[in-house]
Protein backbone atom coordinates (compact mmCIF):
# COMPACT_ATOMS: atom_id res chain seq x y z
CA UNK A 1 0.00 0.00 0.00
CA UNK A 2 1.45 3.23 -1.13
CA UNK A 3 1.14 6.08 1.76
CA UNK A 4 0.04 9.29 1.25
CA UNK A 5 1.70 11.19 3.89
CA UNK A 6 4.17 14.00 3.36
CA UNK A 7 7.77 13.15 2.06
CA UNK A 8 10.09 15.91 4.28
CA UNK A 9 13.18 17.00 3.04
CA UNK A 10 14.43 15.76 6.48
CA UNK A 11 12.93 13.79 9.50
CA UNK A 12 15.04 13.72 12.85
CA UNK A 13 12.55 11.51 14.74
CA UNK A 14 13.54 8.42 13.17
CA UNK A 15 17.23 8.84 14.31
CA UNK A 16 15.88 9.63 17.82
CA UNK A 17 13.65 6.77 17.93
CA UNK A 18 16.32 4.02 17.39
CA UNK A 19 18.47 5.80 19.99
CA UNK A 20 15.85 7.34 22.56
CA UNK A 21 17.33 4.79 25.60
CA UNK A 22 20.97 5.66 24.68
CA UNK A 23 20.11 9.25 23.81
CA UNK A 24 18.23 9.64 27.06
CA UNK A 25 21.14 7.87 29.40
CA UNK A 26 23.20 10.27 28.44
CA UNK A 27 21.52 13.29 28.73
CA UNK A 28 20.76 11.95 32.42
CA UNK A 29 24.46 11.10 33.20
CA UNK A 30 25.65 14.56 32.79
CA UNK A 31 22.33 16.06 34.52
CA UNK A 32 23.88 13.95 37.55
CA UNK A 33 27.33 14.69 37.15
CA UNK A 34 26.56 18.69 37.68
CA UNK A 35 29.23 19.13 35.25
CA UNK A 36 27.77 21.44 32.65
CA UNK A 37 30.77 22.60 30.48
CA UNK A 38 34.19 21.93 29.59
CA UNK A 39 33.75 18.52 31.62
CA UNK A 40 34.76 14.47 30.56
CA UNK A 41 31.59 14.77 27.57
CA UNK A 42 33.11 17.49 25.79
CA UNK A 43 37.13 16.28 26.35
CA UNK A 44 35.84 13.03 25.11
CA UNK A 45 34.29 13.83 22.28
CA UNK A 46 37.06 16.67 21.04
CA UNK A 47 39.17 12.97 21.04
CA UNK A 48 36.87 11.34 19.02
CA UNK A 49 36.16 13.86 16.55
CA UNK A 50 39.91 14.75 16.13
CA UNK A 51 40.95 11.10 15.68
CA UNK A 52 37.66 10.97 12.83
CA UNK A 53 39.22 13.49 11.34
CA UNK A 54 42.97 12.13 11.53
CA UNK A 55 44.25 14.78 13.14
CA UNK A 56 45.81 15.40 17.13
CA UNK A 57 43.39 18.48 17.97
CA UNK A 58 39.61 19.12 18.66
CA UNK A 59 38.25 22.04 20.36
CA UNK A 60 34.81 22.12 20.89
CA UNK A 61 32.90 25.61 20.53
CA UNK A 62 29.27 27.26 20.46
CA UNK A 63 28.08 26.54 17.30
CA UNK A 64 29.59 26.34 13.61
CA UNK A 65 29.86 29.90 12.87
CA UNK A 66 31.84 30.45 16.23
CA UNK A 67 34.43 28.03 14.97
CA UNK A 68 34.85 30.19 11.96
CA UNK A 69 34.92 33.16 13.88
CA UNK A 70 37.62 31.71 16.15
CA UNK A 71 39.82 30.31 13.47
CA UNK A 72 40.25 33.94 11.96
CA UNK A 73 40.61 35.29 15.11
CA UNK A 74 43.35 32.63 16.30
CA UNK A 75 45.32 33.05 12.94
CA UNK A 76 45.49 36.84 13.68
CA UNK A 77 43.44 37.96 10.59
CA UNK A 78 42.37 41.57 10.99
CA UNK A 79 40.82 44.31 8.95
CA UNK A 80 44.38 44.84 7.27
CA UNK A 81 43.50 41.33 5.43
CA UNK A 82 41.40 39.99 2.64
CA UNK A 83 39.98 36.58 3.02
CA UNK A 84 38.95 35.18 -0.51
CA UNK A 85 35.98 32.39 -0.07
CA UNK A 86 32.95 30.59 -2.04
CA UNK A 87 29.76 32.34 -3.38
CA UNK A 88 28.25 29.77 -2.72
CA UNK A 89 27.42 28.64 1.11
CA UNK A 90 25.73 29.40 4.19
CA UNK A 91 25.81 33.26 5.04
CA UNK A 92 28.46 32.29 8.09
CA UNK A 93 31.16 31.65 5.81
CA UNK A 94 31.43 35.28 4.79
CA UNK A 95 29.75 36.42 7.94
CA UNK A 96 32.44 35.34 10.29
CA UNK A 97 35.16 37.72 8.29
CA UNK A 98 32.77 40.20 8.13
CA UNK A 99 32.32 40.28 11.90
CA UNK A 100 35.75 40.86 12.52
CA UNK A 101 35.73 43.66 10.14
CA UNK A 102 37.42 41.56 7.68
CA UNK A 103 37.27 42.32 3.59
CA UNK A 104 35.80 39.59 1.79
CA UNK A 105 36.21 38.80 -2.06
CA UNK A 106 34.65 36.18 -3.63
CA UNK A 107 35.70 33.81 -6.35
CA UNK A 108 33.32 31.15 -8.14
CA UNK A 109 32.82 27.98 -8.18
CA UNK A 110 32.54 24.92 -10.56
CA UNK A 111 29.24 24.14 -11.90
CA UNK A 112 29.75 20.27 -11.49
CA UNK A 113 30.07 20.67 -7.57
CA UNK A 114 29.43 23.62 -6.53
CA UNK A 115 32.72 24.09 -4.67
CA UNK A 116 35.33 26.61 -4.66
CA UNK A 117 37.30 26.18 -8.01
CA UNK A 118 40.66 26.40 -8.14
CA UNK A 119 41.21 27.91 -11.75
CA UNK A 120 39.35 30.85 -10.46
CA UNK A 121 40.94 31.02 -7.13
CA UNK A 122 44.35 31.23 -9.14
CA UNK A 123 43.18 33.95 -11.80
CA UNK A 124 42.08 35.69 -8.77
CA UNK A 125 45.67 35.41 -6.94
CA UNK A 126 47.40 36.27 -10.78
CA UNK A 127 45.62 39.48 -10.59
CA UNK A 128 46.60 40.87 -7.03
CA UNK A 129 50.00 42.62 -6.60
CA UNK A 130 52.22 42.72 -4.40
CA UNK A 131 53.36 45.51 -2.35
CA UNK A 132 56.88 47.14 -1.03
CA UNK A 133 57.50 43.88 1.78
CA UNK A 134 56.31 41.30 -1.46
CA UNK A 135 52.65 40.65 0.37
CA UNK A 136 50.44 39.94 -1.76
CA UNK A 137 47.44 42.75 -2.24
CA UNK A 138 44.27 42.38 -3.29
CA UNK A 139 43.11 44.77 -6.47
CA UNK A 140 39.62 45.38 -4.59
CA UNK A 141 40.58 47.07 -1.39
CA UNK A 142 44.06 47.39 -1.78
CA UNK A 143 44.54 45.63 1.44
CA UNK A 144 46.42 42.30 2.34
CA UNK A 145 45.46 38.62 1.00
CA UNK A 146 46.16 36.36 3.60
CA UNK A 147 43.16 33.75 3.80
CA UNK A 148 41.35 31.03 2.08
CA UNK A 149 38.27 29.76 3.16
CA UNK A 150 36.99 26.96 1.29
CA UNK A 151 33.74 24.98 1.69
CA UNK A 152 32.44 21.07 1.44
CA UNK A 153 29.30 21.80 -0.25
CA UNK A 154 26.87 19.23 0.64
CA UNK A 155 29.34 17.09 2.17
CA UNK A 156 31.82 16.67 -0.88
CA UNK A 157 35.38 17.78 -0.44
CA UNK A 158 36.48 20.14 -2.40
CA UNK A 159 39.81 19.89 -4.93
CA UNK A 160 42.61 20.50 -1.87
CA UNK A 161 45.41 18.53 -3.90
CA UNK A 162 45.18 22.59 -5.75
CA UNK A 163 43.91 24.43 -2.74
CA UNK A 164 46.73 23.28 -0.53
CA UNK A 165 49.06 23.81 -3.65
CA UNK A 166 47.60 27.60 -4.24
CA UNK A 167 47.81 28.41 -0.40
CA UNK A 168 51.90 27.11 -0.21
CA UNK A 169 52.69 28.78 -3.38
CA UNK A 170 50.77 32.18 -2.39
CA UNK A 171 51.51 31.79 1.42
CA UNK A 172 47.91 31.82 2.79
CA UNK A 173 46.55 30.29 5.45
CA UNK A 174 43.40 27.73 4.51
CA UNK A 175 40.32 27.25 6.47
CA UNK A 176 38.32 24.06 5.66
CA UNK A 177 34.71 25.00 6.44
CA UNK A 178 33.66 21.09 7.38
CA UNK A 179 30.29 22.25 8.34
CA UNK A 180 28.43 19.76 5.78
CA UNK A 181 31.37 16.81 5.46
CA UNK A 182 31.77 15.75 8.83
CA UNK A 183 33.18 11.84 7.81
CA UNK A 184 33.59 12.49 4.06
CA UNK A 185 37.67 12.56 2.70
CA UNK A 186 40.11 12.37 -0.15
CA UNK A 187 41.70 8.71 -0.53
CA UNK A 188 43.04 8.44 3.45
CA UNK A 189 42.52 11.64 4.46
CA UNK A 190 39.29 13.00 6.20
CA UNK A 191 37.43 15.98 6.05
CA UNK A 192 38.93 18.13 9.01
CA UNK A 193 42.40 17.42 7.82
CA UNK A 194 42.60 20.02 5.11
CA UNK A 195 44.49 23.36 5.12
CA UNK A 196 45.51 24.42 8.74
CA UNK A 197 42.28 24.33 10.56
CA UNK A 198 39.09 22.63 9.95
CA UNK A 199 35.43 23.78 11.46
CA UNK A 200 32.78 22.09 12.25
CA UNK A 201 29.10 22.20 12.83
CA UNK A 202 26.66 20.30 14.92
CA UNK A 203 23.39 21.94 14.20
CA UNK A 204 20.68 19.15 14.58
CA UNK A 205 20.38 19.12 10.60
CA UNK A 206 23.72 18.25 9.91
CA UNK A 207 24.92 14.51 9.26
CA UNK A 208 26.11 14.84 12.79
CA UNK A 209 23.18 16.85 14.60
CA UNK A 210 23.50 17.41 17.89
CA UNK A 211 20.10 18.95 20.20
CA UNK A 212 20.98 22.59 19.45
CA UNK A 213 23.84 24.38 18.31
CA UNK A 214 27.78 23.08 18.65
CA UNK A 215 30.58 23.23 17.26
CA UNK A 216 34.25 22.08 16.67
CA UNK A 217 37.71 23.13 15.31
CA UNK A 218 40.24 20.10 14.64
CA UNK A 219 43.95 20.83 13.58
CA UNK A 220 47.25 19.39 13.59
CA UNK A 221 49.37 22.52 14.68
CA UNK A 222 49.49 22.52 18.95
CA UNK A 223 50.30 26.04 19.44
CA UNK A 224 47.09 27.08 17.55
CA UNK A 225 44.95 24.36 19.23
CA UNK A 226 46.36 26.23 22.62
CA UNK A 227 45.58 29.54 21.84
CA UNK A 228 41.75 28.43 20.18
CA UNK A 229 40.95 27.16 23.56
CA UNK A 230 42.02 30.00 24.93
CA UNK A 231 39.91 32.08 22.37
CA UNK A 232 37.23 30.34 23.27
CA UNK A 233 36.87 31.29 27.24
CA UNK A 234 37.52 35.25 26.81
CA UNK A 235 40.84 34.88 26.15
CA UNK A 236 41.63 33.35 29.75
CA UNK A 237 44.74 31.21 28.24
CA UNK A 238 46.66 30.31 31.33
CA UNK A 239 46.52 28.51 34.58
CA UNK A 240 45.08 31.17 36.79
CA UNK A 241 41.14 31.80 36.20
CA UNK A 242 40.16 35.69 35.91
CA UNK A 243 43.51 36.61 34.31
CA UNK A 244 43.05 37.26 30.47
CA UNK A 245 45.96 37.17 27.68
CA UNK A 246 43.64 38.75 25.26
CA UNK A 247 39.75 39.53 24.43
CA UNK A 248 37.80 36.21 23.53
CA UNK A 249 34.77 35.01 23.54
CA UNK A 250 32.18 32.56 25.29
CA UNK A 251 31.93 29.93 23.13
CA UNK A 252 31.94 26.81 24.73
CA UNK A 253 30.28 23.48 24.00
CA UNK A 254 28.22 22.38 26.23
CA UNK A 255 28.35 18.89 28.40
CA UNK A 256 24.77 18.01 27.45
CA UNK A 257 25.38 18.27 23.57
CA UNK A 258 28.85 16.73 23.86
CA UNK A 259 27.12 13.16 25.82
CA UNK A 260 24.64 13.33 23.01
CA UNK A 261 26.69 13.56 19.58
CA UNK A 262 28.56 11.22 21.52
CA UNK A 263 26.11 8.46 21.59
CA UNK A 264 25.66 9.14 17.73
CA UNK A 265 29.08 9.16 16.51
CA UNK A 266 29.66 5.41 16.38
CA UNK A 267 26.63 5.33 13.59
CA UNK A 268 28.29 8.34 11.41
CA UNK A 269 29.57 5.95 9.25
CA UNK A 270 26.10 3.54 9.26
CA UNK A 271 24.25 7.09 8.52
CA UNK A 272 26.63 8.47 5.92
CA UNK A 273 26.72 5.05 3.83
CA UNK A 274 23.01 5.32 4.21
CA UNK A 275 22.78 8.86 2.16
CA UNK A 276 25.32 7.79 -0.27
CA UNK A 277 22.79 4.71 -1.33
CA UNK A 278 20.01 6.84 -1.22
CA UNK A 279 22.31 9.09 -3.66
CA UNK A 280 22.88 5.90 -5.60
CA UNK A 281 19.55 5.70 -6.21
CA UNK A 282 18.46 9.17 -7.15
CA UNK A 283 21.03 9.46 -9.28
CA UNK A 284 20.09 5.82 -11.20
CA UNK A 285 16.36 7.33 -11.22
CA UNK A 286 17.11 10.46 -12.76
CA UNK A 287 20.13 9.67 -15.62
CA UNK A 288 17.75 9.70 -18.79
CA UNK A 289 15.85 13.07 -17.41
CA UNK A 290 16.30 15.98 -19.98
CA UNK A 291 16.39 19.24 -18.11
CA UNK A 292 17.61 18.05 -14.89
CA UNK A 293 21.26 17.09 -14.04
CA UNK A 294 22.30 16.03 -10.84
CA UNK A 295 25.53 17.21 -9.07
CA UNK A 296 28.76 15.53 -10.76
CA UNK A 297 29.40 12.05 -9.59
CA UNK A 298 31.95 12.05 -7.07
CA UNK A 299 35.93 11.46 -8.74
CA UNK A 300 37.43 8.35 -7.67
CA UNK A 301 38.93 8.39 -4.27
CA UNK A 302 36.44 11.36 -3.35
CA UNK A 303 33.83 10.29 -0.50
CA UNK A 304 30.89 12.50 -0.84
CA UNK A 305 28.66 11.73 2.37
CA UNK A 306 25.60 13.67 0.86
CA UNK A 307 24.48 16.22 3.55
CA UNK A 308 22.08 17.28 0.81
CA UNK A 309 20.76 15.89 -2.48
CA UNK A 310 20.99 18.72 -4.68
CA UNK A 311 20.11 18.44 -8.62
CA UNK A 312 20.28 21.64 -11.13
CA UNK A 313 16.55 22.22 -13.14
CA UNK A 314 16.23 24.46 -15.31
CA UNK A 315 12.49 24.71 -14.30
CA UNK A 316 13.27 24.80 -10.89
CA UNK A 317 10.34 26.42 -9.22
CA UNK A 318 7.89 25.24 -11.41
CA UNK A 319 9.17 21.56 -10.08
CA UNK A 320 9.32 22.55 -6.64
CA UNK A 321 5.63 23.42 -6.72
CA UNK A 322 4.91 20.03 -8.40
CA UNK A 323 6.58 18.39 -5.59
CA UNK A 324 4.90 20.19 -3.05
CA UNK A 325 1.44 19.53 -4.80
CA UNK A 326 2.60 16.18 -4.38
CA UNK A 327 3.44 16.35 -0.33
CA UNK A 328 7.05 16.31 -0.88
CA UNK A 329 9.54 18.43 0.52
CA UNK A 330 12.47 20.24 -1.21
CA UNK A 331 14.84 22.84 -0.10
CA UNK A 332 17.02 25.61 -1.95
CA UNK A 333 20.25 26.15 -0.98
CA UNK A 334 21.46 28.63 -1.32
CA UNK A 335 18.32 31.27 -3.37
CA UNK A 336 20.97 34.08 -3.43
CA UNK A 337 24.94 34.11 -3.66
CA UNK A 338 26.98 36.25 -1.01
CA UNK A 339 28.35 38.28 -2.88
CA UNK A 340 24.80 39.68 -4.02
CA UNK A 341 23.55 39.73 -0.56
CA UNK A 342 22.55 43.22 0.87
CA UNK A 343 24.55 42.83 3.86
CA UNK A 344 27.81 42.37 1.43
CA UNK A 345 26.98 45.78 -1.00
CA UNK A 346 29.79 47.43 0.82
CA UNK A 347 32.47 44.99 -1.09
CA UNK A 348 31.15 45.75 -4.63
CA UNK A 349 29.77 43.16 -6.57
CA UNK A 350 27.12 43.30 -8.55
CA UNK A 351 24.74 40.30 -10.88
CA UNK A 352 27.27 39.37 -13.46
CA UNK A 353 30.60 39.01 -11.85
CA UNK A 354 30.23 35.36 -10.30
CA UNK A 355 28.16 33.82 -13.55
CA UNK A 356 28.49 30.25 -12.78
CA UNK A 357 26.95 31.13 -8.81
CA UNK A 358 24.54 33.03 -9.77
CA UNK A 359 23.44 30.64 -12.26
CA UNK A 360 22.92 27.85 -9.93
CA UNK A 361 21.29 29.78 -7.49
CA UNK A 362 18.17 30.26 -10.31
CA UNK A 363 18.79 26.05 -10.78
CA UNK A 364 19.33 24.19 -7.40
CA UNK A 365 16.60 22.40 -5.97
CA UNK A 366 17.51 20.02 -3.10
CA UNK A 367 15.39 16.27 -2.48
CA UNK A 368 14.41 14.85 0.73
CA UNK A 369 17.95 13.08 2.29
CA UNK A 370 18.01 11.33 5.66
CA UNK A 371 19.43 8.02 5.96
CA UNK A 372 16.52 7.02 7.03
CA UNK A 373 14.00 7.98 4.35
CA UNK A 374 12.05 4.73 3.59
CA UNK A 375 12.73 3.64 0.17
CA UNK A 376 8.71 3.92 -0.07
CA UNK A 377 9.35 7.48 0.30
CA UNK A 378 12.28 7.99 -2.07
CA UNK A 379 10.42 6.12 -5.15
CA UNK A 380 7.48 8.68 -4.52
CA UNK A 381 9.93 11.42 -4.94
CA UNK A 382 11.65 9.35 -8.08
CA UNK A 383 8.03 9.06 -9.71
CA UNK A 384 6.87 12.71 -8.64
CA UNK A 385 10.17 13.86 -10.45
CA UNK A 386 10.28 11.55 -13.19
CA UNK A 387 6.17 12.36 -13.43
CA UNK A 388 6.77 16.29 -13.64
CA UNK A 389 9.03 15.48 -16.78
CA UNK A 390 6.72 12.89 -18.55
Amino acid sequence: MTSNAPVNLLDLRPQYEALAEELEAAALRVLRSQRFVLGDEGKALEREVAELAGVEHGIGCASGSDALLLALRAMDVDSSQVVVTTPQSFFATAGAAARLGVAVDFVDVEAGTMNLDPAALRTYLEGCTRDGEGRLVAPRSGKRVTTVISVDLFGRPCRYEELEALATEYDLHLIEDAAQSIGAGIGDRRCGAFGRVACFSFYPTKNLGGAGDGGMLTTADGGLAKRLRSLRVHGMGGTKRYYHAEIGWNSRLDELQAAYLRVKLPHLKGYNAARQAHAAAYDAAFADLEGLEPLATPAPGVDAIYHLYTLKVAKRDELREHLSAAGIGSGIYYPLPLHVQDCFESYGYREGDLPVAEQLSREVLSLPMYPELPVESRDRVVAAVRGFFA
